[in-house]
């Protein structure tokens, strides 16, 4: 059994216009070797690349309002939520889900990703607001083979080693023996993408093991099995910055859910390149 071993890169918070490149190499000179894998953060990329959207901006229709009030207090906070085998604390926030801001947030899942991904409770096809500033939200990455490949050149150019390159997001992909499903669109061949919040309900309801998503890989071939498990692995060595949810991480900063800023994110370390390395190299 290949056993593995990583290493988390503390670097500064990439807000948006950031040179990602030049902080992906930064952060792993020195410390990357031939054959290592650089798994990078979906939304550290979105933010940076500034592929986010201010839903202060947002004007929500009918459909965003009925989902935010009903829906998501209701049939989330109260039937599915419990199904799911959600915390008692999550489960409140759910049942108390903001009106206003909410159906701005449901308004964006609709128009980027349609109805069945605007129904899950959050991370709606890729779309989070966690470790952004304000009323900002990332989106899914429409050019993550592009970019991975351009990461993977980058690091061989600028310090001469051939790496694996691997972008993930937190999203979960569950697994039933070999089959490999998630409700995020676009992951890696092999992972299996259908039914939005149906999928993510069905994984959840038979506690399927369940493991962030792989989104592109270059470099190497890779099976998706080890693909998840490298995912995993720096998922957990990277932690969640500033909070899992944006209710963790209003309440880290003791302020309301659209009030966190710029430099509240900046003073808190951040983690979005993680290098996962087999044992014995």
């Amino acid at each position: 059994m290949v056993k593995y071993k990583a290493l988390a890169v503390t670097a500064n918070y990439w807000s948006p216009g950031e040179n990602y490149l030049e902080e992906i190499i930064k952060g792993v000179k020195g410390k990357v070797s031939n054959e290592d894998f650089v798994v990078i953060s979906e939304k550290a990329i979105s933010t940076a690349a500034n592929n986010i959207v201010d839903e202060n901006r947002i004007k929500p229709s009918l459909s965003a309002k009925l989902i935010a009030k009903y829906w998501m207090r209701i049939v989330w906070g109260y039937l599915i939520g419990p199904l799911c085998h959600f915390r008692e604390g999550l489960l409140r926030y759910l049942r108390e889900y903001p009106l206003e801001m909410g159906s701005r947030h449901k308004q964006v899942a609709l128009q980027q990703a349609g109805l069945l991904q605007a129904l899950m409770f959050g991370s709606e096809g890729g779309i989070d607001g966690s470790n952004l500033a304000y009323a900002y939200v990332s989106l899914p990455l429409s050019n993550a083979y592009e970019l991975v490949e351009k990461m993977r050149r980058r690091i061989q150019q600028s310090l001469g080693k051939k790496v694996f390159v691997i972008i993930v997001d937190t999203d979960k992909t569950y697994s039933f023996r070999n089959f490999h499903f998630t409700p995020r669109p676009k992951p890696i061949k092999g992972i299996h993408s259908f039914g939005g919040f149906l999928t993510y309900v069905i994984g959840r309801l038979f506690k399927l093991k369940k493991r962030p998503t792989p989104l592109a890989v270059a470099g190497c071939e890779t099976s998706v099995e080890e693909a998840l498990k490298i995912a995993n692995i720096a998922n957990q060595v990277r932690g969640f910055g500033s909070g899992k949810t944006v209710w963790d991480m209003a309440e880290k900063f003791k302020v309301g859910l659209t009030a966190v800023s710029w430099e509240m994110l900046k003073s808190v370390k951040h983690k979005p390149i993680v290098i996962v390395r087999k044992s014995g190299r």
